[in-house]
């Protein structure tokens, strides 16, 4: 008789459940295998700004877009919320609800679009006068309902840092971003043409200039050269230092006194008596009357004028400098919100190009 083979007998499971839980140990990242870099998103990013140029640069590594005129700022699309923050560093996401409603649709993603806030005429031109208005003017709590943000870069995207991706590849990953979207939120479109045409062309259409930007540089904070603007009429911010009472127009003003900054210190540049009407003219001289000052910011004499403290930026066309840096046919077009003080115009020699 053929024995049959039985299965030894299980043990029983041994467990004290004293003892704790004990995981084997985690095996170290094979140094072959890549791994994808995560970028926390900034707190802020300092603007990379457009150095005037006289004329747009030629060549394949150029390209250009329309000069847009209204606020720049930043949107923040954070896990958290929106967040839209001027160019001087100050939280304006109130004052832009439309805007900051558009952002939000974005959302679960995380994002950084670097353009502007403008008010489009029935031309499609920005115009900053009317977005003034629109804000409530000088120092007004209204929110910009018509506003649009015009989008013309991305600096932070799902966890990563963009600034450091040439122009051409942050511009392709931006308008595919923004593709198929329509509202409060734009994209800046690149224009494939030559540059003294197209600015020629620009200025024609009463547009305020363009935007050449170098395609294959990182985003780099400040003026250096990687974008330049050209513009039809110049156009820039200078503090208010001072005015001179009109003797035609009781209550009003006949000029403004206007400073830039040189060295860090605030220089007289010129004034300006036109471009506003009578009721600003009178508007402006009641908000200085309550600002006046006997320690002139500025090296300036005169038995009628009248000094304040610099604490109001107006927005000023102008057709270029004189030999000694004043400005040449200056026109008011507005006043600047003043926690906006970045904007101010620099002087960066004995000449006035920037």
């Amino acid at each position: 008789m053929v024995k049959r083979s039985h299965p030894p007998k299980s043990a029983p499971l041994k467990r004290d459940v004293d003892l704790p839980l004990v995981s084997r140990p985690i095996t170290p990242p094979d140094p072959r295998q890549g791994r994808i870099p995560f970028d926390l998103m900034p707190e802020r990013i300092e603007p990379c700004l457009a150095l005037l140029a006289q004329k747009a640069p030629a060549g394949d590594q150029w390209q250009y877009e329309i000069k847009w005129d209204g606020y720049r700022l930043a949107i923040h699309v954070e896990l958290n919320g929106i967040r839209i923050i001027t160019r001087g560093g100050h939280t304006w996401t109130d004052r832009f609800p439309h805007i900051a409603a558009a952002a939000r649709s974005f959302s679960p993603r995380t994002l950084i679009l670097d353009g502007e806030a403008v008010v489009l005429d029935e031309q499609g031109r920005s115009d900053f006068s009317a977005l003034q208005k629109a804000l409530g003017g000088r120092g007004g709590k209204r929110s910009a309902g018509e506003a649009v943000f015009i989008a013309f870069d991305l600096l932070y995207l799902d966890g990563h840092d963009l600034t450091k991706f040439g122009q051409h590849e942050r511009r392709q990953m931006l308008e595919d971003l923004l593709a198929d979207r329509d509202g409060a939120i734009k994209f800046s479109e690149t224009i494939e043409a030559d540059g003294e045409e197209l600015l020629k062309q620009a200025c024609a259409l009463g547009l305020e200039g363009i935007i050449a930007k170098h395609d294959d540089r990182p985003y780099r904070s400040g003026r250096t050269g990687d974008w330049l603007k050209i513009k039809c009429v110049q156009s820039d911010s200078f503090v208010i230092v001072g005015y001179e009472p009109s003797t035609s127009m009781p209550g009003a003003i006949a000029r403004l006194l206007l400073a830039a900054m040189k060295d860090g210190k605030l220089v007289y540049v010129g004034s300006v008596g036109t471009g506003f009407k009578h009721a600003q003219a009178r508007d402006l001289k009641s908000l200085l009357d309550g600002m006046k000052t006997d320690r002139p910011a500025i090296a300036k004499k005169g038995k009628t004028l009248v000094f304040v403290r610099p604490e109001f930026t107006a927005e000023i066309e102008y057709r270029g400098w004189t030999d000694d840096a004043k400005l040449r046919h200056a026109s008011f077009k507005g006043l600047r919100d003043k926690v906006d003080a970045k904007s101010i115009f620099t002087l960066e020699g004995p000449s006035a190009s920037e």
